[in-house]
């Protein structure tokens, strides 16, 4: 674990960037981004573009380490190059950004009301090649659609048993069991969330650091107990299909909980903007998602 990565982590001013959009996401990402289906005819085709969407995104003069801590990444990003070198590298190089690297490979069948993650097949293979590119830490997604305890209790195991492994390797983990904003249930679910989030974390070795990547609370201040645990370095908030402009309002009333959105920060971006546009519409939105992050 590299302690000055780690205290940037902790106690930087900034947000994180969530470009990790991966296959079953990416069609939409491009879609949102100006780019129809028919303009791609395979996956080789359509990892490509959105490649070429990322780079344009981290390479803006818009995306400074001024109020960006960190990039979450896709597998497929992780081994492509940005101006001649492996993407994380020009993000810590050139950028003096934390890079992140996604781990999950998507989401089970929902069962018991929520959808756990799918079997992570070499793992340990996949975080030796992480740390070879110089990744920062991992992040990893289930999503809880109703207030079911057993489906949120295996939600918050498999969060936990993978994360320990991860932090074991020397990576620092980001857990991230989204409740899920359209859900009837959503402040229940919340609150035995909570619940089984604190039970595990109580377990966690004193050693190791961990973030959470959580829904915006019903709650304003909800998640405030995992941000006095010196074995959480920061919880984050995901912006879970909001507009940025109602994640920012959510995400102002916690104090402590920065940002780290998707959707909420590529919106008004477009294929067809010039570099000037494009420049000006991410600068306004990065610059707002940070206001809030500090907030």
């Amino acid at each position: 674990m590299n302690e000055v990565q780690l205290n940037r982590m902790r106690g930087g001013n900034g947000f994180i960037a969530a470009l990790d959009q991966s296959g079953g996401s990416t069609p939409k990402a491009l879609k949102l981004y100006g780019i129809e289906e028919s303009q791609y005819h395979n996956d080789d085709e359509m990892f490509e573009l959105v490649h070429e969407m990322r780079t344009r995104i981290i390479t803006s003069t818009a995306f400074t380490s001024e109020h960006i801590l960190a990039a979450i990444l896709f597998e497929n990003t992780m081994d492509r190059k940005m101006e001649g070198k492996f993407t994380a590298d020009y993000l810590l190089e050139e950028k003096g950004i934390l890079p992140i690297l996604k781990v999950d490979k998507g989401l089970a069948p929902e069962a018991e009301g929520v959808q756990v993650m799918k079997p992570i097949p070499d793992l340990n293979h996949l975080l030796d090649r992480a740390k070879e590119r110089h990744i920062f830490g991992t992040k990893m997604r289930s999503v809880i659609k109703l207030a079911n305890e057993e489906g949120i209790r295996e939600i918050v195991d498999q969060q936990f048993g993978i994360g320990i492994q991860i932090a074991r390797s020397g990576l620092v983990p980001i857990l991230e069991p989204e409740v899920d904003i359209h859900s009837p249930e959503k402040e229940k679910a919340e609150k035995i969330l909570k619940r089984e989030l604190l039970r595990h974390l109580d377990k966690v070795p004193a050693d190791m650091r961990l973030v959470f990547k959580l829904t915006l609370p019903t709650k304003n201040g909800y998640y405030s107990e995992l941000l006095e645990d010196p074995k959480v370095v920061r919880v984050v908030a995901l912006s879970g299909g909001y507009s940025r402009s109602e994640a920012n309002a959510l995400l102002a009333k916690n104090p402590g909980v920065i940002a780290s959105f998707s959707r909420a920060l590529t919106q008004g971006l477009s294929f067809h903007q010039t570099q000037e546009e494009f420049d000006k519409m991410l600068s306004e939105s990065i610059r707002e998602i940070f206001e809030a992050s500090m907030a």
